[in-house]
């Protein structure tokens, strides 16, 4: 039986621990942990205590020791820097959300993850949730005339502010609807930021709500509308580990790399709209 190493860079969040847990549990057949890296000392004792891993005092500790790098941090200016050492060995990556916090750093990974062929996964878990796909069924089989997206946003965080948490609403949104809007606008209220994404043929309303932990999606088609609260379980963290279960066994990445770097685009539109008040177009990879 072919064992897989792989390491985990980046243990601030839940995400590493559901990782470890799923695979110490043998659901992943052959795969071992063989250390862990972040720069949160809470974090390293954290994985010792629980795990009994390995924790390395630097993110390039593993290069050429791996047959795979799963990328949890929560700061996304840590996400290239952390996968630069590792990939021109062509391993397959996790990379949690956001893949990066700036335009400039998700160019130049989708162009590293070309160059060196590796196969990828990540981005937010929220869209393998039950009432994401059902959702996007309706999309796919209705008339779309519009829709609405909520989700929580945390901006009082040393994490990238707005960067940290948004993908989660941003690419549900883009989950059912379309990875493509066109352009944003921005409204800025207490506790709250309400963006209106224009899509070619429609439009999405969504509420960004600091400090309430409540999903919600509807579709609006020509024969009515389908609403829905967005249960968000532990059942995500399966999801995310059975993709990159596959890609790490030899399985293509599971979508293209524009569609894998589109939320970074939209983020940053997302963010141009807030400072300067405008409609923003949003631009593709």
């Amino acid at each position: 039986m072919k064992t897989y190493k792989i390491a985990i860079l980046g243990c601030e969040n839940s995400h590493a621990d559901a990782f470890i847990k799923l695979i110490m549990a043998g659901e992943y057949e052959g795969v071992e942990v063989v250390g862990v890296y972040t720069d949160d000392e809470s974090a390293n004792a954290r994985m010792r205590e629980s795990y009994g891993v390995y924790t390395a005092e630097r993110y390039d500790e593993f290069v050429g020791a791996v047959d795979g790098i799963m990328v949890t941090a929560r700061h996304g200016d840590n996400h290239l820097k952390y996968l630069l050492p590792y990939l021109e060995y062509g391993i397959p990556v996790f990379i949690d959300k956001p893949a990066t916090a700036s335009v400039a750093d998700a160019k130049a990974l989708a162009a590293l993850l070309k160059k060196h062929g590796n196969r990828y996964t990540g981005g937010s878990s929220c869209i393998h949730t039950e009432e994401v796909k059902a959702l996007e069924g309706v999309k796919a089989s209705n008339r779309t005339l519009g829709g609405t997206v909520r989700a929580p946003i945390d901006l009082k965080n040393p994490y990238g502010g707005f960067w940290f948490y948004s993908q989660h609403l941003v690419q549900i949104m883009q989950q059912i609807f379309g990875y493509y809007p066109e352009a944003v606008t921005a409204f800025v209220r207490e506790g709250q930021i309400n963006c209106l994404y224009s899509y070619a043929e429609y439009d999405v309303y969504t509420e960004f709500v600091e400090g309430n932990y409540c999903y919600y999606a509807s579709v609006s088609t020509a024969s009515g509308v389908v609403g829905s609260p967005i249960n968000v379980t532990e059942a995500i963290y399966k999801y995310e580990m059975d993709e990159y279960y596959k890609i790490l066994t030899g399985g293509e990445s599971p979508v293209s790399a524009s569609d894998f770097f589109a939320p970074v685009f939209v983020i940053d539109a997302t963010l141009r709209a807030i400072e300067t008040g405008k409609t923003e177009r949003i631009e593709r990879l």
